[in-house]
């Protein structure tokens, strides 16, 4: 999980406001630390970390893009059915970032980082969804051999195939 110093780097040590974390899922000692530049439209973005006060275990962070009107958000996998168990007893959405704007859960901490060292700085940034592989390396072999006859890079490779797996679930999802 992203670390506080990852966060603090990635925003330049600039904490805009803090408070303690409002919902429970997370216990008694979550606290939440902000970074905004001032700007809610175009250029604008906002930064957040959610960790204990105690034990300093990081829970939660996000970042929003107004420019783009994109929020990515990573959750610490230990405390996933925590806050969504607790936005269902309380009747909301665990998933809104702002008015119109759901979270893009990510589950890669470099692919939040790179994402929010972007924003933050204003350039732009891939906006892809990057999706962690585990390979034998006996099937990464294989793979490697399917890319290399195709004339194709494995990260290609990989990208068509989860792009054909998306749709035959949609297709699957629909009929």
């Amino acid at each position: 999980m992203i670390t506080l110093k990852q966060f603090l780097e990635t925003i330049n040590y600039k904490i805009t406001e803090g408070d303690s974390y409002g919902w429970q899922c997370y216990g008694p000692d979550a606290h939440t630390l902000s970074a905004w530049n001032g700007v809610h439209g175009t250029g604008g973005w906002s930064a957040n970390i959610i960790f204990d006060t105690k034990n300093q275990t990081v829970y939660e962070v996000d970042v929003c893009d107004y420019t783009n009107e994109r929020a990515y958000r990573l959750i610490n996998p230990e405390f996933t059915a925590s806050i969504t168990q607790e936005a269902q007893e309380r009747g909301e959405s665990a998933n809104q970032a702002w008015d119109h704007v759901d979270f893009i859960d990510l589950e890669v901490e470099d692919d939040w980082l790179e994402k929010a060292q972007s924003i933050v700085a204003g350039i732009e940034y891939d906006s892809r969804i990057q999706i962690p592989v585990d390979f034998s390396d006996e099937e990464l072999l294989k793979y490697m051999k399917l890319a290399h006859e195709q004339d194709i890079t494995f990260n290609q490779l990989v990208v068509q195939a989860l792009t054909e797996a998306i749709k035959q679930r949609n297709v699957n999802d629909i009929n």
